[in-house]
């Protein structure tokens, strides 16, 4: 199944990148800046973060003597969980937005997942090189537990996958999925250690948001990029295998419904 999967992706790669290429554009068309867009939001995000963290309102992370701690902190968390939502969000809704497409066009339809994985990683990796230069700038760049970056990046993306793809799907056949995965996602984010350090947190309630499988991915994130360390891995082996088994969920339901959802649509 794999074999086959990899060989349709191969075939199509040039409707991939096609695709992800015109969705690039569409996105800042008729627009004066342009793709500068790109790097302007997510730039003036950490600005604003760095500006209101830690020089308005002096945010501190327990035991940590140093004024823009808090915000690295911060927007390490924020940018790992735009990723996240991003690709998420756009994966329930990708059959859908893509009617049109579906019914027009053979193609394999494993495209689509894939090239909302591509729109993602590209918008990704502007933002992460804007904030890996703040870090070069502020004097805080993580050295080499940098190359744990890439390892972090492709676990968070097969989970994303993994969920996406059963969203996806089953938001084609049951429209409220969508609704209800938007609410839960507003939970979700409040129940990761984003915002808030973990240690802040009640002994009891600490070991409820340890059960998340985003809190080791988000604490590796952070550590990564405020104290320069490399990730648990071990912490990381739970999203794992929830990543793997949403990607067999996703597989299984994509090929055992492909056919009833152009009808649907």
């Amino acid at each position: 199944m794999l074999r086959n999967l990899y060989q349709s992706l191969w075939s199509y790669r040039g409707f991939i990148l096609g695709s992800v290429k015109r969705e690039f554009q569409a996105r800042y068309r008729n627009s004066l800046f342009g793709a500068l867009w790109t790097v302007l939001n997510p730039l003036s995000m950490i600005v604003v973060y760095t500006v209101i963290f830690s020089t308005i309102m002096r945010a501190r992370l327990p035991g940590v003597d140093d004024s823009m701690a808090y915000s690295v902190y911060l927007c390490a968390g924020l940018l790992a969980w735009g990723l996240f939502s991003e690709i998420t969000l756009r994966s329930q809704n990708m059959f859908l937005e893509n009617a049109n497409l579906l019914k027009k066009i053979s193609f394999p339809r494993i495209c689509l997942p894939v090239i909302v994985l591509c729109n993602a990683a590209i918008n990704f990796a502007i933002i992460i090189a804007l904030f890996l230069g703040f870090l070069l700038v502020t004097g805080r760049w993580p050295g080499m537990a940098l190359l744990a970056l890439i390892p972090l990046i492709a676990v968070q993306m097969m989970f994303c996958a993994g969920l996406g793809m059963v969203l996806g799907v089953l938001n084609v056949f049951f429209r409220d999925v969508g609704q209800l995965f938007g609410i839960c996602l507003q939970f979700w984010f409040w129940l990761t250690p984003i915002v808030y350090p973990l240690s802040i947190l009640p002994p009891g309630i600490q070991r409820v948001i340890e059960l998340n499988p985003m809190t080791a991915l988000m604490n590796s994130y952070q550590n990564l990029f405020l104290y320069n360390q490399w990730p648990n891995w071990s912490s990381l082996l739970p999203l794992v295998v929830i990543g793997l088994l949403f990607c067999v969920m996703g597989l299984r339901l994509f090929r055992q419904r492909v056919g009833e959802m152009v009808d649907e649509l």
